[in-house]
């Protein structure tokens, strides 16, 4: 009997844990009043997603690429940037939702004295992350930069993606 007991002790966390990996989710830590997650813990077995930066596309085909005026300002740049995004991941199987990392790249806008919109960016990310229907938000860094590809261009965001294996 002291045999089962004890057989049966040193299998439990192995069963228990076979049961809790095979319903385990991405963990999204952080307060619930921030726009990011300040950590995400990614179960063992998840497929990784990278996407590559993304830029904005271009409002006018034909206008100067070297103007912002061609891509939008800040906000309608990172609408553009993230539904690009969204698409990318859709083309994997995974969604906004499964985003666990973010790196957003922000050239100065000229019309704010060539400093980031970071307020601009934010009111268009808070439309993709934190929202009722979306409410995961990924860990993120933000940074501002010197230029893109484009001198037009005022957003480049890359990201990673985990989601459940098939």
């Amino acid at each position: 009997m002291k045999r089962l007991i004890l057989a049966a002790a040193l299998a439990a966390p192995f069963v228990l844990g076979v049961a809790t990996a095979a319903n385990a989710q991405a963990v999204h830590v952080g307060p619930p009043t921030s726009p990011i997650s300040s950590v995400v813990v990614v179960p063992a077995g998840y497929e990784t997603i990278y996407v590559s930066g993304m830029t904005p596309p271009a409002l006018d085909a034909k206008g100067d690429t070297a103007l912002p005026a061609t891509f939008g300002d800040t906000k309608t740049q990172t609408i553009g940037v993230l539904t690009r995004i969204q698409d990318a991941l859709k083309a994997q199987g995974a969604d906004m939702g499964d985003v666990v990392m973010m790196r957003v790249l922000l050239v100065g806008d000229p019309a704010k004295g060539g400093k980031m919109d970071f307020p601009g960016m934010m009111e268009a990310y808070k439309t993709f992350f934190g929202t009722a229907t979306q409410p995961n938000k990924p860990a993120r860094i933000t940074s501002q930069v010197v230029s893109l590809v484009a001198g037009g261009m005022l957003v480049e965001i890359e990201v990673q993606a985990v989601k459940k294996p098939k």
